[in-house]
């Protein structure tokens, strides 16, 4: 027996490890199965390199549960360790030795090998009171030992009888850690962190169906089907991404979407990613149906190192934006446990994402280019997304001009230059701009859009939760102003030359101002009188565009909130020319009243404003006209 300290900086190591390592004490789960993986890929690193003789086919990691013994044990065949290895790796380096294994087979197979995960091994006493190592290694004649250590620096080598070659690690379980002592706790940790390994990973058994063994038949002369317990399999070592998109089709990528988010909607379409130099990088990045979703639809990427999972907090590693889509983003080459600084400063990254920017904004570029009707149906799929790129991410703006699309109430889809060609005779203002009127909502605003479209108008519909942010930056870069239909009378949007007379007289016009005053809350509502044609509607409710774009845009962040909660305004617009005004105007006492407050009520009913007593009061105040 061997009896010594660990070399290790300092005394406090096992403290600060069991309290501050990791932010979630599941993680040693990864760092173990992990290290027996990589043990597991030594070995055949050195069998490829002659270094050892042997059939290593059956390469497996086990995960053993004992509850009576309350132990977890990671058990794995590979390459094992000597005496001195285990003195080496474990007690005078303090770290897995895989950088020194990497470093040393580097012009072998280097990409097979899974780099350390800080302090890996040492993660074990996060949750144990008690730590075994029983290892014996594939160098012939080598005597099995134990490790064993209480979570001190001190630890006792003795040799033990073990007749197979590898590792295993035994945790006994502390008190306050009994949650990994749950089969479901260890499984669900295990689906999380080692789902697509490279070496299978066994954790229990389950029952499988096979065809009866004596052939058994039934009474219609099939083979019986007879259950048996079979080794329980987490992993599938040969995920999609890891292949050359040459092998796969359609169906396999819809397959292992299912696989990564099981009983979801298929995707649109996916973008393999296969890069090894300037740096590595693959992965399967998938366009989900987002419906104008985004914060559902964040963190769905997942992010591996050779097939090892980290995380699924990707937004320090790619673009915001491309945080909406789903997928898996495998890469030794991105910085594993730093901060978020310096992961954004990190040269590697910085190519990873803009190589993942070109290849999204490449892949997008050429659906247009290549079926630009089947690119249109999918459109109100993406324009989210795309609309998320543009706002956020600059080098996406200039890639995405050529089939950034907008869509007009008939369904039509132009881009940007077309659009521009069809509406610059009809909606040019007197100031030689263009101006381009939209609505959020076809079946809210009918009655305007049609207005609109009797004039020779044009209506685009820009519905997304990002509208309001979009809508302002393409101002600025198209040089263009938008105008949704109610935020003013049509005449007054485009700003034309040519005015309508007035049928009123002045003083007719301006008791117009007290007799509508009578039917609003005041501080909602500022009264307008304008001659307008006499087939527009008696009264109109429109709203400032600049201020309902502010609160749309606080509404969703980034607006202009140093101006405090923006009150919700409106502007009541008196048509001098209807007929309806003329006959308010002649009237007087209660008839005037409940004429006024009539056409008033009607115009906030279309613009679904009029609600609870008032709507109430409309419904009794039209019986009483139409009986009279």
């Amino acid at each position: 027996m061997q009896k010594g300290t660990i070399n290790v900086q300092t005394e406090n190591i096992f403290p600060i490890i069991k309290k501050f390592l990791y932010s979630d004490t599941e993680i040693f789960v990864r760092e173990l199965v992990s290290n027996a993986v990589d043990a597991s890929q030594k070995l055949m690193t050195l069998s490829a390199a002659g270094e050892a003789k042997g059939d290593f086919s059956d390469l497996k990691v086990k995960v053993i549960l004992d509850t009576k013994k309350k132990t977890l044990t990671i058990r794995d065949n590979g390459i094992g360790m000597t005496s001195e290895e285990v003195n080496k790796y474990i007690n005078e380096v303090a770290f897995s030795g895989a950088e020194e294994f990497l470093e040393k087979y580097k012009d072998k197979d280097p990409k097979s090998i899974i780099g350390h995960f800080g302090l890996g091994f040492y993660s074990s006493f996060m949750v144990s009171d008690k730590v075994q190592i029983q290892t014996k290694s594939y160098k012939p004649k080598s005597s099995p030992v134990q490790w064993e250590s209480n979570g001190n620096p001190e630890y006792e080598l003795t040799e033990i009888k073990k007749d197979d070659r590898g590792t295993d690690i035994v945790l006994h379980i502390s008190k306050d850690s009994k949650e990994f002592l749950e089969e479901n706790r260890i499984r669900e940790i295990l689906n999380k962190y080692c789902k697509f390994l490279p070496v299978e990973v066994e954790f229990g058994t389950k029952q499988e169906s096979i065809d009866d063994p004596k052939g058994k038949k039934d009474k219609d002369g099939n083979i019986e089907k007879v259950s048996i317990e079979v080794p329980n399999i987490i992993n599938n070592t040969q995920p999609a991404w890891i292949k050359k998109p040459v092998d796969l089709k359609d169906e396999d990528y819809k397959s292992f979407y299912n696989e990564l988010y099981p009983f979801t909607e298929d995707p649109l379409f996916h973008i393999h990613l296969n890069v090894d130099y300037p740096f590595n990088l693959t992965g399967i990045l998938y366009f989900p149906r987002l419906k104008n979703q985004i914060e559902l639809q964040k963190n769905k990427i997942q992010l591996y190192s050779n097939q090892v999972f980290i995380t699924d907090s990707v937004e320090n590693i790619v673009p915001e934006f491309l945080t909406l889509l789903h997928g898996v983003i495998d890469s030794p080459d991105i910085p594993l446990n730093v901060s978020r600084s310096y992961l954004q400063s990190d040269s590697n990254v910085r190519k990873i994402s803009n190589h993942i920017t070109k290849k999204v904004a490449d892949k997008l570029s050429g659906m247009f280019k290549k079926d630009r009707e089947d690119f249109e149906k999918k459109w109100d799929d993406i324009q989210v997304f795309i609309q998320y790129g543009i706002l956020t991410d600059e080098k996406f703006n200039e890639k995405v001009k050529s089939f950034n699309l907008l869509k007009n109430t008939d369904g039509k889809y132009f881009t940007t230059e077309e659009y521009k060609d069809k509406v610059k005779t009809a909606q040019t203002d007197k100031n030689d701009k263009l101006v381009y009127l939209y609505t959020h909502d076809a079946d809210e605003h009918h009655a305007l859009i049609k207005n609109a479209k009797d004039k020779g108008y044009d209506v685009l519909i820009l519905d997304g939760p990002l509208a309001s942010h979009y809508i302002t930056k393409a101002e600025q870069e198209m040089g263009v102003s938008f105008a949704r239909v109610d935020a003013d009378t049509i005449d007054n949007i485009i700003a034309k030359e040519e005015t309508i007379p007035s049928k009123l007289s002045k003083e007719q016009e301006d008791s117009l101002q007290p007799i509508f005053e009578k039917t609003v809350e005041k501080e909602k509502f500022v009264i307008q009188v304008e001659s307008l044609s006499e087939t527009e509607k008696p009264v109109l409710i429109t709203q400032s565009e600049f201020m309902r774009r502010m609160k749309e845009q606080q509404a969703v962040g980034g607006g202009m909130n140093m101006m405090g909660n923006l009150p919700e305004m409106y502007n009541l617009v008196v048509n001098s020319n209807h007929p309806l005004t003329s006959k308010i105007v002649e009237s007087k006492g209660k008839k005037q009243t409940a004429l006024a407050k009539q056409a008033v009520d009607l115009a906030l009913l279309s613009h679904g404003l009029l609600k609870g007593k008032n709507l109430s009061e409309f419904v009794e105040r039209s019986f009483e006209l139409i009986k009279s």
